[in-house]
Parts: structure tokens; sequence; C-alpha cells
């Protein structure tokens, strides 16, 4: 195993998935600290992984394996931390933690490996993805996390979901494996169920990733949707708006197509006068967020009308249902419990006070609507809350009652209803379009990572700093409710600061 380039020179797994320039960006500005964001994503997964190394058996009492049983806990940021990956194989080690593995080019750090009965070692990783879902028409291989090392797969009625960084990683893990005869095609993962490591037949991802690792690094930077999130932005952005690039506008590979035909800035997109597209980007190099289609905007109008939006940590379950009824805000919240009675008692409370709106507008010969903005969360989680709870606790209904409401005229997704009307030439989502109608958050610069690490604290931190995370997601929450409604009384007053597209 030949090394000649420190650990931060080599490529991981990560840098193989999205922006390939970010990996020149680290070697030329190795100063620049990473993000919030990118703490808080570590927290999250150093959060996840001392969850699974406390599940991981430290001794065998039954199983394949009795009494005699090794675990070794490796250090993965040690100066020798490959060289004691091998002592560690050597050994015979029945689980080894935090191992390294690394090539000339590249290097993993492999959170589990498990010694299979032939002496070979199955690389697990650990992911806050959601890795498998229940189905019952797939069938798959997993172990209890408990069980690892001392007990056999099970078959189990799930479906792998793909997610290409994890895939990578165990296809770098088979390949350090593979250097010292040690290895198998078999790899595993454990998502957001820390209790289950699921099986995957690693050589899916192997021809990718071959790929990935042999393509060397664009020459430049483009804009993509990593960028938001990333610590190089501030140095790549100068670079991209000293050429005026494309990706500015168009991120991504939506300016392929014009990249084909030469077009490389948006000055030049402006120019070719191509219809709407070049309409658009005329509007975005002006600053104007919202364009409309029409003259004429509209929004649909009930007597009784409820704003809703969910929060909900991972895919581990829904924590807080906020509600607005125009004059007041109403969350049903829970802040430990998921998966468990106590968010099926929240689910159903929430779900029994809004249908209780609505019977009560029905009594009164009012019309009734509930409405949320891009309703994908909202319904995936009413829909999981139907299956998983209906039955555990009184007042949770069951899947047919959830999916007439969602498919019924009382439930109203804003993002359908603005996109019909309007054109954003950088989005259209609420935080876009809600600042256009006049309405401003009072969580400023809060968003989707922000929220995922003030549950954290809210669920597990101490009195005072939990009070304030959890003051900080019912803000937040209440503000997403209230702004889906400034969106839909901004369009039924015609939207008249969003300009006519020409």
């Amino acid at each position: 195993m030949s090394v000649c380039k420190r650990r931060d020179e080599r490529l991981e797994a990560s840098d193989l998935v999205g922006c390939r320039y970010r990996c020149l960006q680290r070697r030329r500005f190795p100063e620049i600290p990473p993000l919030e964001t990118s703490l808080q994503r570590r927290v999250r997964r150093e959060a996840g992984l001392a969850e699974v190394f406390r599940l991981l058996p430290s001794s065998a009492t039954s199983g394949r394996k009795r009494g005699n049983f090794l675990r070794i806990d490796l250090d993965p940021q040690a100066e020798l931390a490959e060289f004691e990956t091998l002592e560690a194989i050597a050994s015979g080690a029945d689980l080894i933690t935090n191992a390294v593995f690394g090539g000339a080019d590249w290097v993993v750090t492999v959170d589990v490996l498990v010694r299979g009965a032939d002496g070979d070692y199955l690389p697990v990783m650990v992911s806050n993805h959601r890795v498998a879902r229940p189905d019952p028409h797939a069938q798959m291989l997993a172990i209890a996390t408990s069980r690892l090392g001392i007990g056999e797969p099970l078959q189990v009625a799930a479906a792998l979901r793909h997610h290409t960084v994890d895939g990578y990683r165990l296809c770098l893990a088979v390949r350090g494996l593979a250097e010292v005869g040690v290895d198998t095609q078999v790899g595993a993962v454990i998502g957001q169920d820390r209790n289950r490591a699921y099986l995957v037949d690693v050589s899916r991802y192997a021809a990718a990733a071959e790929r990935a690792l042999a393509s060397p690094p664009p020459a430049a930077p483009r804009r993509v949707k990593e960028c938001a999130s990333c610590r190089f932005w501030v140095v790549c952005e100068p670079e991209l708006r000293a050429v005026d690039d494309i990706s500015l506008f168009l991120s991504g590979d939506r300016a392929d197509a014009y990249r084909r035909r030469g077009i490389t800035t948006t000055q030049q997109l402006i120019d070719a006068s191509l219809g709407e597209i070049s309409r658009i980007a005329t509007a975005w190099r002006a600053g104007i967020p919202v364009l409309r289609r029409q003259e004429r905007t509209t929004a649909p109008r009930f007597d009784v009308e409820i704003d809703i939006d969910v929060e909900a940590y991972l895919d581990l379950g829904a924590y807080l249902w906020g509600t607005y009824d125009g004059g007041d805000y109403l969350p049903f919240v829970i802040w430990e419990g998921l998966g468990g009675r106590a968010e099926a008692q929240n689910f159903a409370d929430f779900w029994a006070w809004l249908m209780a709106r609505r019977d009560a507008a029905r009594r009164h010969g009012q019309t009734f609507g509930a409405f949320c903005y891009a309703s994908s969360g909202e319904n995936h989680w009413l829909l999981s809350s139907a299956r998983r709870f209906h039955g555990m606790v009184p007042g949770v209904p069951d899947e047919q009652q959830v999916r007439a409401f969602i498919a019924s005229d009382q439930w109203i997704d804003m993002f359908k209803v603005a996109r019909t009307q309007l054109i954003g030439p950088g989005g259209l989502g609420l935080k876009q379009l809600a600042p256009a109608s006049g309405f401003h958050w009072a969580e400023k610069d809060f968003a989707g990572e922000d929220s995922l690490h003030a549950y954290l604290i809210a669920s597990t931190s101490q009195a005072a700093e939990a009070e304030a995370a959890r003051g900080q997601l019912l803000s937040y929450n209440g503000d997403d409710c209230r702004a889906t409604a400034a969106v839909r009384y901004w369009l039924r007053r015609g939207a008249a600061s969003a300009p006519v597209l020409g």
C-alpha cells in the first residue's frame, strides 16, 4: 500500500461526487475554515457514529463467536492510522472501528470492519442517509448492529436506496481490503436507523467509482448546488463573475445545451435573443427576483384557511406540525421520542385539530382550505405517520384517509399555484418568493441545515441551550407558515411588485 501524498492531498469518496473543483481549492486555500453548516453536519455524523459504536458488541456471549472476541477501536486521525489498520487485520480482530486505507491518490476511513468466518472483512459505513425502506415486495440481507461480528445476516423485506457517496466509500474500502487479500464484493451501510446494517453488492458502484477516480479535476469552477454550502465559494464566485460564467445564472448542467452552442456567459445568452430564457436572464442580470407570466395573478380563496409546515429530523420522524389560521400560530411539537408513541400522539393531536377546524367550517356552511408550500415533505410525513402509527394511539388516521385528504381540493400546494403564474430567475422557493411579497423571517439566514442542528440541540442539550434552540425552531416554522399565507395574499392582490415577463 504505497502512499506518496498527505491525507489532505488525497481524494475521499465525497470528493468524487458533485463539484470536483473543490479538491483543487482545498490545496490552494487550506487556510479557509469550514462553514458553520459543515461543522454542524460533522457534529450530526459524530453523534451517529457514537450511537453505532455504543451498539456494537465488545464481547461475544452467543452466536457464532463465543468468549474469544477481539474488538479494536482505532484513531482515524493518527499519523500511522493506515499501518495500525493493517496490524489490527493481522491480529484477526473480529471488529475494527475507524480503519483507514489509502492509495497514492485516495484515502478512506471505514467505520467498521467485520471479520467473517473465512477471514475476509466486511466493510460497514455509517451514513446519515436513509439507506433502505420497508418494502413487502423486496428482499435484502441485513444484520442488527448489535450482532455485527457475532451473528449472521437475515432476509428482510426492504429495498435499498441509492446514495452514490455511500457506494463510493464502500468501493474504496473494498479496494483497500483487496490490497491485503481480505476483500469481498459485499459491504454494508447503517443509515438513520442505527440498529440495522443493510448488506450491499459493492460491484454495482465499482465501474462508476473507477471512472470518478480516473477523471481529472476541472480547470475552472462552475456553480453547482453544493456551492451554497461550500467554504470555497468566497473564492470561486469572484472567479466566475470575472468571466460572467453562465453557471451563475444556470447552475449545474442546466447550461450545457447553451455551452454546446458556444454560449458560455450570461451576456451572450442575453444577446442571443433566444426568447423566454434570454428575457429571464435579462431580469436576473437586473436583480429582479420574480416575474409574472400574465397580467393578473390569483390564488384559491376559502372562508377558513390554514397554513401548514412540517419539521422533521432527517428521516427519523416529524417533530413539529406548525399551523397558522391567519391570526394565531399553533405548533404541535415534541422534542424527543421520534418513531414512538410520543410522535404518534403528536400527529394524532395535529390531525384531530385540523379535522375539527374542517368539520366546524362545514357545519357553519363555510369553505375550508389547508395550504403548504412544496407539498412533497408534508405529503411524505402525512402518509408516513399514518402508516407507522395508525392503531398505535387513538386518533391517528389510516393511510386511505390521508390519501383522500391529500387528493382533495382542500389541500393546496402554493408552489404549484405560484409556478403556473410566476417565473423566478433564481428559483421559486419560499425563501425567494416570500420576500418579493414583502414578508421576511425573524430568524434570518436560518435554513434546512440550521434547523437540523437546532433540533439536535433542542432534543439533547441542557435546559437553557435547548430552550433557545426550541425558540428558534418555533419562530422559523411559524414564519414558514406565515410566509405561505403572505404569498397567497400577494397573488390575490395581483403580485404587482413583480414585472410582467416581456
